[in-house]
């Protein structure tokens, strides 16, 4: 079988667009699945640049958020069957973990991880999907590929907000206002929201910040935030992976506070602190997807979804077909989106 793909083939270059051969027989516990929406995170954007260092596996597929639908199962596979509809996510949950799928181009291994969604169709692990109900929207799936889990494991688990804390939130990019989301759900207090962009803010004022602020627009944002929380914010929590946004990030933390680093900064960027706090109750937390268990958090959060508790509609603000992801990379480089998804159908 053959499918549209974009592929990964020089770094701080644009994606390929062109046709791949699929193997035909799935392996143990691969999973075929025909993908309807991808959703594209930060961490793609990061790929394409190598901020983590060369790249080994060059040529390859990217993307690990998704909503699509079971094509095929392969030997062992017991999670879900052909018909069923699923969420695509990064993070193992329940079923086996299968061996990588062998794409060919031009006659030649593709390489490709356990979940990629930059493609029509993918084989993926049994243990990177889960499913959920057929009548919920597959283009808000892909959110809880990355976004809403990852947002929903900072506050719950990185960081154990409480009622009534205060919290801070560098970046309201697509992970940024959902933590902003997951923190109005816990009851947080003040939601402050920092971004460079208005766009952005706007949206992070929707889905419940009390306070913003545009960075580029302050001439002294700490002594602000200082005037609104005078020993510093029970969480602070930093998705932009900018060393000095880290650090201040760090600085701005209560005494007993809980920084939560969510943002990968580019290789070597390496901050430094005054690490004597972390002795007396302060708390330094690099997040890995929020710790997140997608086979039981996500159905609960979709449940919630449901029940009219939340919405996800205007977190997607922009949709590009796969002919056209490079235009879609190229608006999430602009700031001025919260997530774009890539629509295969």
């Amino acid at each position: 079988m053959k499918m549209k793909a974009a592929i990964l083939t020089e770094l701080n270059k644009p994606l390929v667009i062109d046709e791949i051969e699929v193997p035909d027989v799935l392996e143990y516990g691969q999973v075929l699945v025909k993908i309807h929406y991808s959703g594209i995170c930060g961490s793609q954007i990061n790929e394409i640049l190598g901020a983590k260092g060369p790249d080994k596996y060059l040529p390859h597929l990217l993307g690990h958020e998704g909503g699509g639908v079971v094509e095929k199962i392969g030997p062992g596979v017991s999670i879900v069957k052909p018909g069923d509809h699923v969420v695509m996510h990064w993070r193992k949950g329940n079923g086996i973990q299968s061996p990588t799928p062998k794409y060919t181009w031009k006659g030649k291994p593709l390489n490709a991880g356990w979940i990629t969604t930059f493609n029509e169709y993918a084989i993926v692990s049994e243990n990177r999907i889960t499913p959920i109900p057929k009548d919920f929207d597959l283009a808000e799936a892909s959110l809880y590929g990355c976004a809403i889990p990852t947002a929903f494991g900072v506050i719950q688990n990185d960081a154990g907000l409480k009622t009534g804390q205060s919290i801070i939130i560098f970046g309201a990019g697509g992970v940024g206002v959902a933590t902003i989301l997951m923190a109005s759900l816990a009851g947080a207090n003040p939601i402050i929201a920092i971004d460079i962009n208005d766009y952005k803010l706007k949206s992070a004022k929707h889905y419940g910040a009390t306070h913003l602020f545009n960075s580029k627009k302050e001439s002294d944002l700490k002594k602000k935030l200082l005037e609104l929380l005078p020993k510093g914010a029970d969480v602070v929590v930093d998705t932009t992976g900018n060393k000095g946004v880290m650090e201040l990030s760090y600085e701005l933390t209560a005494q007993e506070g809980s920084t939560v680093l969510v943002g990968v900064p580019k290789a070597g960027d390496n901050i430094t602190i005054d690490s004597l706090p972390l002795h007396f109750g302060k708390k330094l937390t690099g997040s890995h997807g929020g710790d997140t268990e997608p086979s039981t958090d996500l159905p609960r959060l979709i449940k919630l979804q449901q029940s009219g508790r939340f919405e996800l509609k205007k977190m997607i603000t922009h949709t590009y077909p796969l002919d056209k992801i490079n235009e879609a990379l190229d608006m999430v480089r602009t700031g001025d989106t919260i997530r774009c998804v890539v629509k295969m159908i």
